[in-house]
């Protein structure tokens, strides 16, 4: 019934820790499932540790690094979705109702698989949601976010304005929320996203001209615009390290941050948010509409 997928670069230790943390939480229900790791061609011996410590795991060991959200794709492509040129075994002997995209820089808590089926299997217009993320401190990481306006823009851009971040104005939510029920939300971290396979049959795969960050925003507005419901499930607890792969992109990262914000405003803004948008953008991020840095 569940299908979870974990796609790496270079952090051999932290997707152990986050493979035997799955394991044993979906080992401890009896959860029907298949594991898919995508290894983004890692120099530090991952496929090799995935091989001799995971013999259970699907391991598609990548000749180069296709990043996070190609990678997820090549797996979910196995649920019959996308190009099936890619000639993998189907999962549909499964019958998988849920996919999870998971980052190897977690640690799933007891209970948080249970807990997040449970959910979707109680709200079948939920087409996509997410747990309570932690930080490695037990601190709450914000995991669930409005979807991205005008003012968290301006925000994120403008010093004078940095006193209001990482307030509801930021599109946060505030942490007496995630003490709570389950609460409807804009989008989750793309760090653990449960998905239905029925609503991404629906909306399509994720989005590749959004090389890192902004496509799970994507996701959930195509989720939302096809009529589906986006939630955030506190009951689910998982422990986020955060950036562990991205983080070693550095600069490129922030470039391609910032492309890919600026692809998701000309998705689905309308004419004038998305120019009073790219006013915002820093001028040596801001991209023309073929691609290239003005």
């Amino acid at each position: 019934m569940l299908v979870v997928i974990i796609v790496s670069w270079n952090v051999r230790d932290l997707l152990r820790a986050c493979l035997n943390s799955l394991i044993a939480d979906l080992n401890s229900t009896g959860t029907a499932s298949r594991i898919v790791v995508v290894d983004s061609a890692s120099a530090d011996g991952t496929p090799a540790m995935v091989r001799a410590e995971f013999p259970s795991v699907e391991l598609i060991a990548c000749e180069e690094n296709i990043g996070y959200v190609k990678g997820n794709n090549v797996a979910l492509a196995r649920l019959e979705i996308g190009d099936r040129r890619l000639n993998q075994s189907p999962i549909s002997d499964l019958q998988s109702q849920f996919a999870w995209l998971l980052n190897p820089d977690t640690v799933v808590h007891p209970g948080a698989t249970k807990a997040l089926m449970d959910f979707m299997q109680a709200r079948p217009r939920c087409g996509l949601c997410g747990p309570k993320l932690l930080n490695p401190d037990g601190s709450l990481q914000h995991g669930a976010f409005a979807l991205p306006g005008l003012v968290q823009l301006a925000l994120e851009t403008q010093p004078v304005l940095w006193r209001f971040r990482n307030t509801w104005l930021d599109g946060r939510y505030s942490a007496a929320r995630y003490g709570g029920p389950p609460f409807r939300i804009g989008h989750p971290l793309g760090a653990a996203m449960f998905a239905r396979v029925e609503a991404i049959r629906q909306v399509g795969l994720l989005d590749e001209g959004f090389e890192m960050y902004a496509e799970e925003v994507d996701w959930a507005m195509r989720m939302r615009k096809a009529g589906w419901e986006i939630w955030c499930v506190p009951q689910a607890v998982v422990t986020h390290y955060g950036g562990a792969s991205s983080g070693q992109a550095g600069e490129r990262a922030e470039r391609l941050k910032w492309r890919s914000r600026q692809r998701y405003y000309r998705k689905h803004y309308t004419p004038l948010k998305r120019w009073l948008a790219m006013r915002l953008v820093p001028a040596q991020y801001r991209v023309n509409r073929g691609g290239e840095t003005d």
